[in-house]
């Protein structure tokens, strides 16, 4: 997983990457039915297609929202009301490239993206750290889900931590993120290329492709496979992806009856934090090969404590910087943007030169 994100030329820029947090109403929405067609069997109308991805980790998050929808709205209680629509993108077809060399995270949502635009689907279930930090214009991204975890896990079949790993130990990752801050405090380990879903790489693990890997804790637990984690990282440690551990659910943005289902479902502390993330990353997104890490959450007082970091991907410079405050959209959004253009100017503009 690289922790950076990517604005692709079929991404048109829709104001700022906190466009997700503030729906505009529209009149006249748009309301398209499926219809899903058994065998001998009556036409079914469904109210709401969900598209995703098919990994079993992006079908585990488009169930969890399918169930929350259910939950919040008798209706689509009933048989068949919603409809699960699996969406293959370009970042499950590649995967013998690191992702910074095909496009960025991007292409794990553009091929979804065009079909909600389409209207094949009627709403995008997405982990929000592969959602690029501007969203195609006609989309809007008004709900988030309760944010799991943001750790790490370290998963090795012969040592409990990073430390305890003998010099030239080959870890796999695919992000840049975890690579650098790996590198960082153990520069004698080696990190490789390492791409697939989480079953896959914990095959490839057991097979000794490498003698450890780093997972997301959120997708294990949402799996029921973090009995597979050998540790948990701090996020002092590591700190995690922009958006780590959150869901984001998109529509179209002239949708109001799929806005009012999933505002609902929304969940407001994470979504400031996610907002707050994504502005920090909006900031210094200059390229797709930017380690970048950040966090951003409700601590003791009731304010938002922020901890952000830019890297390069040897490990070999590091610049973090931290923030504290009210605990709301506005002064959150300003306080990730002030951190992002802090340690832009701490790097200068040949840190940013030397990653092209």
């Amino acid at each position: 997983m690289v922790s950076l994100r990517c604005t692709t030329a079929h991404h048109s820029l829709l104001g700022s990457p906190t466009c997700l947090a503030r729906p505009r109403r529209r009149a006249c929405p748009v309301v398209r039915a499926a219809v899903a067609v058994e065998a001998g069997a009556q036409a079914k109308v469904s109210l709401i297609r969900i598209g995703t991805r098919g990994s079993p980790l992006a079908l585990a998050q488009a169930h969890e929202t399918r169930e929350k929808l259910k939950a919040t709205h008798s209706e689509l209680a009933e048989e068949r009301a919603i409809e699960i629509v699996i969406i293959k993108t370009t970042g499950d077809m590649i995967l013998d490239k690191p992702l910074a060399d095909i496009g960025g995270k991007g292409l794990f949502t553009k091929e979804i993206d065009d079909a909600l635009l389409q209207g094949r689907i009627d709403i995008a279930v997405h982990s929000m750290k592969d959602v690029p930090t501007y969203l195609p214009e006609g989309t809007i991204l008004p709900c988030n889900l309760p944010r799991e975890d943001v750790r790490d896990a370290f998963i090795c079949l012969t040592a409990n931590s990073l430390a305890e790993l003998p010099a030239g130990s080959v870890i796999g990752s695919a992000s840049l993120r975890r690579q650098s801050q790996i590198l960082y405090r153990y520069p004698s380990l080696k990190v490789v290329n390492f791409r697939g879903n989480v079953q896959t790489r914990l095959r490839k693990l057991k097979e000794g492709d490498v003698s450890a890997t780093l997972l997301a804790l959120a997708g294990l637990r949402r799996l029921n496979m973090a009995e597979n984690a050998t540790a948990v990282l701090s996020v002092e440690e590591m700190l995690p992806a922009v958006a780590q551990g959150a869901i984001g659910i998109a529509c179209r943005s002239n949708d109001d009856k799929m806005m009012e289902y999933l505002s609902a479902l929304n969940h407001e502390d994470t979504r400031l934090a996610v907002a707050c993330e994504r502005e920090f990353l909006a900031v210094l997104d200059g390229n797709c090969r930017t380690p970048i890490a950040a966090y951003a959450y409700r601590d003791n007082d009731g304010n938002c404590s922020f901890r952000g970091l830019l890297s390069s991907p040897d490990g070999s410079k590091v610049f973090e910087t931290t923030r504290s405050g009210p605990y709301s959209f506005d002064d959150m959004v300003e306080m990730g943007k002030d951190a992002g253009h802090e340690l832009k100017a701490k790097a200068g503009p040949g840190f940013f030169d030397s990653l092209q």
